[in-house]
């Protein structure tokens, strides 16, 4: 089955994206090939050139070995220290439940959630701190958002995980960075305090995984469980891998990690970042959402995931396609209370608001669909900058995404398309598709960062809660589609 894809950031709403799967349960955390990249930053249609064709052939019949796509695919990461901005204390955040439930009412099931991060490994607990006490440096151009620097929190901090959807599968940090272990057990035990409560069990939110510690392979820089129990442990959480002698799954498996109490550890999880912010180097939004370092992301640990696989355990690409230390300005930064832009303090906070990543978690959503049995299906596309994925319902083809991942930018003197003609190979007994409903997200500039539209339609509101008119076409499969840059097409076909 296909994993999770978990976005990762910290202040307001969602930014890595993760997770794909290979086959075996293995589960991976960050886009596949593409799904995601593209949608960095989108809004309006202006100039159109002559567009070219590329000719694509799209199986009607899912293969025996496609595999099923996970209907909370789309899931999110959040830092420890911002966790209740997101979250609440004493009462939900309505504009952040309305998001999740957003996904939850396309897909069937809400996004899966982990608290942790870097944070978590600054993290210490007092049973009656409030929530949580934070200590932040303060900003600089160089780290205009930075993490706190030690975070105290209590019980009521950790059962704040009942304001989040019912049926959340949900994933905890506790600190091993400061080699503390009375922190880690004594926060282990207020989690599993949380999600004995009738709150918590009431709405079916369920702990996956403790996660022990954060990318202790850059820690150079920087309790009541069993085997019958549910909730395991995650493995690694390395920053980057060596494949071999350092710090690999490969590495960890022959120290013998996964022996004696390392059988709790049901699943392995790697980071992977783009570039990094932590020194002030900046970066370019078009570096993340080519075609191939999005395929690059998940490649480059193709030998640390058959490691994994060949040891029985899940696999969880946690954390990519994005810049460490919290983003660089211009690029993925989320925040109230800073520019994006620069990093500035603002004048005042603006208010709640969807980042146009979220659009790609709707994007996403619908085509998974919510039978819970849908397959997915890269569709080969010999082109440096569009991708496709076809999916599959009861086998046979139901929806098709289409990605132009080429970015264009104010700067950009016009925006070309590309034409795609689509093709099938002809099934006994199953008819080609004569028309197809089409839906697109309308943007003006890859680094917009609002003005967004999906299918006429926009989450830019005040609750988070999706309006407007839906505006969808429906058309002949022969007239082919038309595809512009930094644009994404979903295409819905009938057989009949």
């Amino acid at each position: 089955m296909v994993g999770h894809l978990l976005f990762h950031e910290a202040p307001e709403l969602a930014s890595e994206w993760s997770n794909a799967a290979i086959n075996n349960n293995t589960r991976l955390l960050k886009p596949t090939t593409g799904m995601v990249g593209v949608v960095g930053r989108l809004s309006f249609v202006f100039f159109v050139s002559s567009a070219c064709a590329l000719n694509v052939s799209i199986p009607l019949l899912a293969a025996s070995d496609t595999p099923r796509v996970c209907p909370s695919l789309i899931s999110l990461s959040i830092e420890m220290d911002r966790w209740t901005d997101w979250v609440g204390t004493t009462s939900r955040n309505e504009f952040f439940f309305n998001t999740l439930d957003n996904l939850k009412r396309l897909t069937g099931q809400p996004p899966h959630i982990r608290i942790g991060a870097n944070s978590e490994d600054h993290t210490n607990f007092r049973q009656d701190a409030e929530f949580a006490e934070t200590i932040f440096p303060p900003p600089t151009a160089v780290v205009p958002y930075p993490e706190a620097l030690n975070i105290t929190v209590g019980d009521s901090y950790y059962a704040t995980t009942r304001f989040l959807p019912h049926g959340t599968h949900v994933t905890w940090g506790v600190n091993l960075g400061q080699n503390n272990l009375t922190a880690a057990v004594l926060e282990t035990a207020s989690i599993v305090k949380a999600f004995s409560s009738p709150q918590i069990k009431g709405a079916g939110i369920v702990l996956d995984y403790l996660e022990i510690g954060n990318e202790p392979d850059l820690y150079r820089n920087n309790g009541n469980l069993s085997p019958s129990s549910h909730t395991k442990f995650l493995g690694a959480s390395f920053a980057g891998s060596s494949h071999g002698a350092g710090f690999s799954p490969q590495s960890a498996f022959q120290a013998g990690l996964l022996t004696g109490p390392g059988e709790l550890i049901s699943t392995m999880s790697q980071h992977r970042y783009s570039g990094s912010f932590c020194t002030g180097s900046g970066g370019l939004l078009s570096d993340l959402m080519t075609k191939s370092t999005i395929r690059g992301n998940l490649s480059v640990f193709i030998p640390d995931i058959q490691a994994t696989a060949v040891q029985g355990r899940n696999y969880i690409l946690g954390e990519t396609n994005s810049y460490s230390c919290h983003g660089a300005p211009g690029i993925q930064p989320i925040t109230l209370t800073r520019s994006t832009l620069d990093g500035s303090q603002l004048p005042e906070p603006v208010p709640a608001h969807v980042q146009p990543q979220y659009y790609a978690a709707v994007i996403a959503g619908e085509a998974i669909g919510k039978t819970g049995r849908a397959q997915i299906l890269e569709i080969k596309i010999d082109n440096t900058q569009i991708a496709g994925y076809g999916f599959y319902e009861d086998g046979t083809l139901a929806r098709a995404v289409f990605i132009n991942s080429k970015t264009y930018l104010p700067e950009s003197t016009n925006r070309t398309s590309v034409h795609l003609d689509l093709g099938f190979t002809a099934v006994a007994g199953v008819k080609l598709p004569r028309t197809m409903t089409v839906k697109r997200l309308v943007i003006g500039h890859a680094t917009d960062v609002s003005g967004l539209t999906w299918g006429g339609q926009t989450y830019e509101t005040s609750d988070g809660r999706v309006k407007g008119f839906l505006d969808v076409k429906t058309v002949p499969v022969s007239d082919g589609l038309d595809i512009q840059e930094t644009e994404v097409i979903l295409a819905s076909f009938r057989h009949k």
